[in-house]
């Protein structure tokens, strides 16, 4: 029926089907249309701030103005004609500035893959967890904080923590399939699964090859942090989040198709399983790309697609760059938080965003049968 359907009707939805899902898309939000473009430049400018802020804030805090005056001319080479320490600014540039840096480029990561997972299952509650891809990244670091890096010759702890991510990724697709295609449920099944049993090899190696020492490392760095950032880390996560965050927008209108249901998605000539396939692996890839970075960091994919689609309405076109940014802005606040709280001591990200998403996953359950465009 989908491929007979799919050789009559175009490969995405037309314009008038467009102009109806929009509608029935974001009928309740809480921004107007009209005051979309300025909630956006409200967002920007507030990430802006923050960003700023957690790389003016830590052991030794520094005035803001000689962070913007420091990357000004680190950046782009503008000299403000501000005095600056040599101290101040190896720092501001070495340290903190890759550290909120990578924590835009990973809280956006993040909230753009559980957005896509939930357009993909319809369902609020979906997140990259889902899919096990966190535990297999987790599965692979924790091998190489075991064994040693000089193990496994010149892969990094990331390299290994992406390829574990990766095949985790393959083993759910393959597991998800069935008569050729991609069932949500059994997608979400698979996930599960495989994440418990990536999880379960986890626990063991750390049992049995992880000495007292350096278990606390290890477990810090299961739970979240971007504690050892640097500006080599931002090279491959930044393309792969803007690359997927660009193929996601430019499919908005499928994107939209499917909060209608695969019936009508299907009537409006959208291949559901190719496509279904093609949003599980955009979504891995984008957490893969940061959880081999930044370690297991859950509830951000959860909750901010959710709060977005409160804010601006269910239709992607609006969702994806508010996602995008609300993500990135809350993973900078809560690594600020977690270094400011308890310094010199600081608080794994998962900690915190578990403490603010636990309640919200519960909400969620209790609303997830009146929220708009999911089931």
């Amino acid at each position: 029926m989908e491929s007979t359907t799919s050789q009559r009707a175009p490969a995405t939805p037309g314009r008038g089907g467009e102009a109806g899902l929009a509608r029935r898309a974001s009928r309740a939000h809480l921004i107007p249309r009209r005051l979309y473009p300025v909630f956006l430049v409200v967002l920007t400018a507030a990430l802006v701030l923050t960003v700023l802020a957690a790389i003016s804030v830590g052991s030794v805090s520094l005035p803001l103005g000689t962070v913007w005056a420091v990357m000004l001319d680190r950046s782009l080479g503008i000299d403000t004609g501000v005095q600056i320490d040599p101290r101040d600014s190896a720092i501001i540039w070495n340290f903190r500035a890759p550290r909120a840096l990578l924590g835009v480029v990973v809280g956006a990561a993040l909230a753009v893959a559980g957005a896509a997972l939930q357009a993909l299952v319809r369902n609020p509650l979906a997140d990259p967890y889902v899919l096990g891809v966190v535990q297999g990244g987790s599965l692979g670091a924790v091998l190489v904080l075991a064994l040693g890096t000089a193990a496994i010759g010149k892969l990094a702890l990331s390299g290994v923590a992406f390829v574990g991510a990766t095949l985790a990724l393959l083993l759910v697709l393959v597991f998800s399939r069935r008569r050729g295609r991609v069932s949500p449920a059994r997608l979400i099944l698979a996930g599960v699964a495989v994440g418990y049993v990536f999880q379960a090899a986890t626990s063991f190696i750390q049992l049995r090859m992880i000495d007292g020492q350096s278990m606390a490392g290890v477990v810090f760095w299961l739970l979240g942090t971007l504690a050892a950032a640097s500006w080599r880390d931002l090279g491959v996560p930044t393309v792969v989040m803007l690359a997927c965050s660009a193929w996601l927008l430019a499919q908005y209108r499928t994107l939209n198709a499917l909060l209608m249901g695969e019936d009508a998605a299907v009537a409006l000539g959208v291949k559901v399983s190719s496509f279904r396939l093609q949003l599980a692996v955009v979504a891995s890839v984008l957490t893969a790309s940061v959880v081999a970075i930044a370690g297991g960091i859950g509830f951000v994919g959860l909750m901010i697609p959710h709060t977005a689609r409160l804010l601006v309405g269910a239709d992607h076109r609006r969702l994806l760059p508010v996602t995008a940014l609300g993500g990135a802005l809350f993973l900078v606040l809560v690594d600020l938080v977690g270094r400011v709280v308890m310094r010199p001591l600081e608080i794994p990200l998962s900690v915190i965003t578990a403490a603010i998403g636990g309640p919200v996953f519960l909400w969620l359950m209790n609303r997830s049968e009146r929220t708009p465009g999911v089931s």
